[in-house]
């Protein structure tokens, strides 16, 4: 990047950028999305090579989309299946991310530009490669 559009510095996200996204926390969820924000911002750098490359929106969505994912196994939001039996009524639920795990969508890696490929030659005489 240049002087002009410095690479952007993690953490990528704050806390009120996942509120204004998703919903108000309390305060101890504020504290568990800071440090997942520093998680999320350093799975980032050490997945996605490209990622200096990204506009500091796309850093901030992504890192969003990844601690919103985290901590929905707090709430009933992060359930798909599960069992639950009442005089003779039931109702299954189970989560999605049981264990709070943080990713990237292979959507999220292409804004990253994981998986970009580009063009390029070696010079077989000099063997310096070429874009």
């Amino acid at each position: 990047m240049t002087d002009d559009n410095p690479t952007p510095a993690p953490p990528f996200a704050l806390v009120s950028d996942l509120e204004s996204r998703w919903r108000t926390l309390s305060g101890g969820e504020r504290v568990t999305a800071g440090v997942l924000i520093g998680d999320a911002s350093d799975k980032i750098m050490t997945d996605c090579p490209l990622w200096a490359q990204a506009s500091p929106a796309t850093l901030r969505r992504v890192t969003c989309q990844m601690v919103k994912r985290a901590m929905l196994n707090a709430d009933q939001a992060g359930v798909s299946q599960g069992t639950q039996t009442a005089n003779g009524f039931s109702e299954s639920l189970s989560y999605s991310n049981p264990d709070g795990d943080l990713y990237l969508t292979k959507s999220e890696k292409r804004s990253l530009g994981v998986g970009v490929q580009r063009m390029w030659s070696i010079d077989m005489a000099s063997g310096e490669a070429s874009v």
